[in-house]
């Protein structure tokens, strides 16, 4: 996917530019370098490029190792080691690397995003610019109904014939906000005036009526212990799936950026479980034979609590 216009350089920044080309000598990684400035499509309209970053998987290993004043040393040591950060939840290292992405995406999916706040963003303003005429709808097999057991979940996917009547509902509507918004702008997506003789509102009131599933942009950027943090809530297979498209994109560029680390991570973090004190009680008195799924509620467990232990086991 091609970079949009205002991220292609002009001639005048071809001419001269604010940085010179040299020979680095920072850490390079092979994998994540093939992804700079690479905008990769997610959901309908929106992307995710890598725009910079710092570090590697030794960039960690010597943030770790800087405790007891050694260097690196061989590859399995290397692994072995940080495997062991993962495992033991040794952060202070991983916070070494750094990563900045250009996301274009849905204001509700921002609205989640922003949650994570250990962070440093910036998003393309609706009160100096004009917002274009672009806006999210869902593929049909993404809409459902309100789960009936998660108040915060879908549950069975709509009849096609629903799923139709609902994407016209929701495309008629945001249509006609766009419509509203550039009225009261009196300018269309380009700017130029709709009425030559009219005047338009100003642009941070004339926003105010746009609907939630407008596009939006950021610059976000973060350093890769918190990038996990966002990535174990925000892949996970309960997260909402829009916002778990764009952390599965994130997840891939993590791999090609720290291997090692992205492994540990899914094998630690990611793809593990918890349990409670009381699940880690049923689980061991059921391994002796002393208790089964039924008892759940004798070692404290309600009952969503002992259907999810359930789950987790495919008991």
């Amino acid at each position: 996917m091609s970079a949009p216009e205002d991220e292609k350089p002009t001639p005048e920044a071809a001419d001269a530019p604010l940085r010179e080309t040299s020979t680095t000598f920072r850490p390079v990684a092979p994998g994540m370098e093939r992804h700079v400035n690479v905008y990769h499509p997610v959901l309908d309209h929106g992307f995710i490029a890598v725009k910079d970053y710092m570090g590697d998987d030794l960039s960690i290993l010597q943030m770790a190792r800087m405790s007891y004043g050694k260097g690196t040393k061989g590859l399995n040591d290397d692994r072995a080691l940080l495997r062991y950060l993962m495992r033991h939840l040794h952060t202070s290292p991983f916070e070494g690397c750094v990563i900045k992405l250009h996301v274009k995406l849905p204001i509700f999916v921002m609205r989640q995003w922003v949650r994570h706040r250990t962070a440093s963003l910036n998003e393309y303003s609706a009160r100096y610019s004009i917002m274009p005429d672009e806006f999210y709808l869902p593929e049909p097999s993404q809409l459902a109904v309100q789960s009936s057991d998660n108040k915060q979940g879908r549950g069975e996917t709509l009849t096609p014939e629903r799923a139709a009547r609902v994407l016209e509902m929701m495309k008629r509507d945001a249509l006609a906000n766009f419509a509203s918004y550039h009225t009261l702008l009196n300018a269309d997506e380009n700017g130029d005036a709709i009425d030559p003789e009219g005047d338009g509102i100003a642009r941070e009131l004339a926003r105010i009526g746009l609907p939630l599933s407008t596009y939006t942009q950021m610059y976000w950027q973060t350093n890769l212990h918190n990038l996990m943090h966002f990535l174990r809530l925000r892949a996970d297979r309960h997260a909402q799936y829009e916002i778990r498209i764009y952390a599965e994109k994130i997840l891939e560029l993590l791999e090609q950026w720290v291997p090692v680390t992205a492994e540990a991570f899914r094998d630690y973090q990611l793809e593990s479980a918890r349990l409670s004190r009381m699940e880690l009680g049923l689980l061991k008195d059921m391994l002796a034979g002393k208790a089964g799924l039924a008892d759940a509620g004798g070692y404290g467990l309600t009952k969503r609590e002992a259907r999810e232990f359930a789950e987790r086991f495919g008991l």
